[in-house]
């Protein structure tokens, strides 16, 4: 069988072993396959030209991709247009929307339990925690999960009286009286839409949409959740890197690195844009969406929130660590060579490794692992630490 006929009967078995990461490296010539032409036409070399040693090293395998640094998508705050004030008394007449915006926050302000969101007509509106809005004016008598959010509010800021359920009672109306009195509005015992906003925790202030003066109606501001994450548009070819829990290694612009973890993989790709169509890239495929570089939406969590610094904002490279083995043996991938039969070797240059009584190549079959930045995990019968292998290529 001329070397040709073998060099392919070795790469077809090698097609059956795909999944070990070395096909390409023996396409390529990276691994030497045993039966190859001297490459002198003739000569066989006395021994490979260059030899490594068997290590015990740590693999790992990971990814480095970009992401941005920041406070997570914001989302917008609402003043209802219902012709009721923000204390939940009629408004006046011709009055668009109940009342004036008379006060705003700033930009990156923190809002907290019981701080004003905003103000109308000189009456604040403050922040509830909760998961369900005030979507209809409460009094003695009524029932239900916005109940709830009220009463356990009351009962974080200080007020008793009542038992913090769904229902809200008399005793409910006096401690929301005891709060008005405190906010320094009407003490009318209810309270309804406008009167106070929901959200599920304390918020900052991404931006402020409103004026001072404008009608108290529609958007007033965007904010955020008050820790900063990270988000990430990955690639789908690395999409078996992550899962929710993943540890990340995130590295800030002025090189300072910070621990991160996985807290959401979305479910939906994101198709890059492509041009096509026309000549020109105008035509009605022009806007078409490539399946290459789809992408999902990866955030991840800070929990040492003070290793971010100053930066509110910025652009970081993420490190997802898919794998480790710790503790194996390994040697550069450009020391395997293809066995005839199938399957890998190492070839033992070290005289006093060899085999007794052999007279040729010491070539003995390993078991491939992990691969990593040309290195690759082996193991097998003879194959110890410190070995002298050759290097073919």
């Amino acid at each position: 069988m001329t070397a040709r006929r073998r060099l392919r009967a070795v790469l077809v078995s090698l097609a059956l072993l795909a999944g070990t990461g070395a096909v390409g490296a023996v396409a390529t010539g990276v691994i030497g396959v045993i039966g190859d032409d001297p490459p002198d036409g003739g000569h066989t070399p006395a021994g490979p030209p260059a030899t490594a040693s068997v290590e015990r090293v740590s693999l790992v395998r990971s990814q480095t991709v970009p992401g941005t640094l920041g406070y997570g998508a914001a989302t917008s705050v609402e003043h209802p247009g219902t012709g009721a004030t923000a204390t939940g008394t009629p408004a006046a007449p011709g009055t668009p929307g109940g009342g004036h915006l008379t006060w705003l926050p700033d930009v990156g302000a923190l809002v907290q339990r019981g701080q004003p969101v905003y103000a109308v007509d000189e009456r604040p509106v403050p922040l509830l925690y909760g998961a369900t809005p005030l979507y209809r004016e409460l009094a003695p008598g009524d029932e239900g999960q916005d109940v709830a959010v009220v009463e356990n509010n009351l009962v974080a800021l200080g007020y008793t009286g009542f038992t913090a359920d769904d229902a809200y009672t008399s005793a409910t109306a006096d401690a929301v009286r005891a709060w008005q009195k405190a906010l320094g509005i009407p003490e009318t015992g209810t309270i309804g839409p406008g009167d106070a906003v929901v959200a599920p925790e304390a918020r900052r202030v991404d931006s402020v949409t409103a004026t001072l003066g404008r009608a108290a109606s529609g958007p007033v501001l965007d904010w955020t959740g008050t820790a900063r994450g990270v988000s990430v548009a990955l690639e789908v070819q690395y999409e078996d890197l992550v899962d929710t829990g993943t540890k990340a290694t995130v590295e800030l612009p002025d090189g300072t690195t910070v621990d991160a973890e996985v807290t959401r993989v979305g479910s939906v790709a994101t198709a890059a844009p492509s041009v096509g169509g026309g000549a020109d890239g105008q035509g009605p495929q022009a806007a078409s969406q490539d399946s290459e570089g789809a992408t999902l939406p990866v955030e991840l969590a800070v929990s040492d929130q003070g290793k971010l610094g100053r930066y509110q904002a910025a652009p970081v490279e993420v490190t997802f660590v898919a794998e480790t083995r710790e503790g194996v043996l390994a040697v550069p991938v450009n020391a395997l060579v293809a066995l005839r039969e199938g399957g890998y070797a190492v070839e033992v240059v070290d005289p006093a490794a060899s085999a007794p009584g052999s007279t040729g190549p010491d070539y003995r079959a390993v078991t491939l692992g992990m691969f990593v930045n040309g290195r690759v995990e082996i193991s097998g019968p003879g194959i110890t630490e410190g070995l002298t292998v050759g290097v073919p290529r």
